[in-house]
């Protein structure tokens, strides 16, 4: 089969012939339809996650199974034998091996998968279309989920904030205004992505430096010191900030250091059930954002329009 692996850190991607995937006992293997080309594999291709190499990158897939068909693939594999899996939080597994990251993921024709559990039936979501909502809309659904209790206590005055209008924070902006009864500001400093953020529904879409007010939910879809430190200045007593980005900011926590009873938590991924819950929720409510196409073996392409910032919306890989 036609595969693209990462062979050494900080070098490209190579385009290679590999052996179809042996399956073992209880795994399964599906024919990759579609993957998606996410920041975090940017990280993988840099080293940050110190992965196991040669690797075949990616981990919004799609693909078919033999008896499931048209499937969307869980990618943070847990060891299935620690209290952590036991209640369902695979993507949090100390022992975790998440596929792409750790284990061979889909940028490749075929693909093996370590359980059936881990594939989701699509239903009549397209499979090219709906590859991205794997991680990066997966992500966002779980930080959204966390921001609602903190939303409904407000009532009619709930304000959220998302800050970073790109791939996730477009995913965030869409399900704070379909989940929740919250006015949604955005902080970002570009202007094509503030125009996108209004056109998506938010209310205000501002550089950090212009916001106005409190905020009852934050979610920073960066990560970065500054915006981390704009969230703690932000955000309202009894508030919640939710840190999803990888930039690697750290703010000082304990009492009087933040807003009396705020919360601060990070979010990661999301469980196999909120894929589950995702994909429903994708069948009813369609969720807007921008996908480009590139050949399997166009991968290296990919990733540096990807770090060049010339990606317009989501890249998909197609075998």
């Amino acid at each position: 089969m036609k595969a693209v692996e990462l062979q050494a850190f900080n070098s490209p991607l190579v385009v290679v012939d590999r052996a179809t995937p042996v399956i073992g006992e209880g795994e399964e293997l599906i024919d990759v339809t579609a993957c998606g080309v996410c920041h975090s594999d940017i990280h993988v291709a840099d080293g940050q996650f110190g992965s196991p190499l040669p690797l075949i990158p990616g981990h919004e897939v799609t693909g078919v199974h033999a008896e499931l068909g048209p499937v969307m693939v869980y990618a943070p594999w847990g060891c299935r034998n620690c209290w952590i899996c036991e209640t369902g939080h695979e993507m949090i597994c100390p022992d975790g091996a998440e596929a792409g990251l750790f284990k061979d993921g889909g940028y490749a024709e075929q693909m093996r998968v370590t359980h059936r559990e881990y594939l989701q039936p699509i239903g009549d979501l397209d499979p090219v279309l709906s590859a991205p909502l794997a991680c990066g809309g997966l992500t966002a659904f779980r930080a959204t989920k966390h921001s609602l209790e903190a939303l409904r206590r407000r009532g009619s005055a709930a304000r959220a904030l998302v800050i970073g209008a790109g791939g996730l924070g477009q995913f965030g902006i869409q399900y704070l205004r379909m989940m929740s009864d919250a006015d949604v500001w955005v902080a970002d400093p570009a202007p094509a992505k503030q125009q996108r953020a209004l056109e998506l529904g938010a209310s205000h879409a501002v550089s950090a430096d212009e916001l106005d007010g409190k905020f009852d939910a934050i979610i920073d879809f960066v990560g970065a010191q500054p915006t981390l430190e704009a969230a703690v200045q932000r955000v309202n007593r009894r508030g919640i900030v939710i840190a999803v980005g990888l930039y690697g900011g750290r703010v000082p926590f304990g009492v009087g250091a933040v807003p009396h009873e705020a919360q601060f938590m990070s979010s990661i991924w999301g469980t196999v059930s909120e894929l589950g819950e995702l994909i429903a929720f994708a069948q009813q409510h369609p969720v807007q954002y921008t996908v480009e196409t590139m050949p399997l073996d166009q991968a290296e392409q990919a990733h540096q329009r990807l770090r060049a910032g010339e990606a317009a919306g989501r890249i998909v890989l197609v075998p």
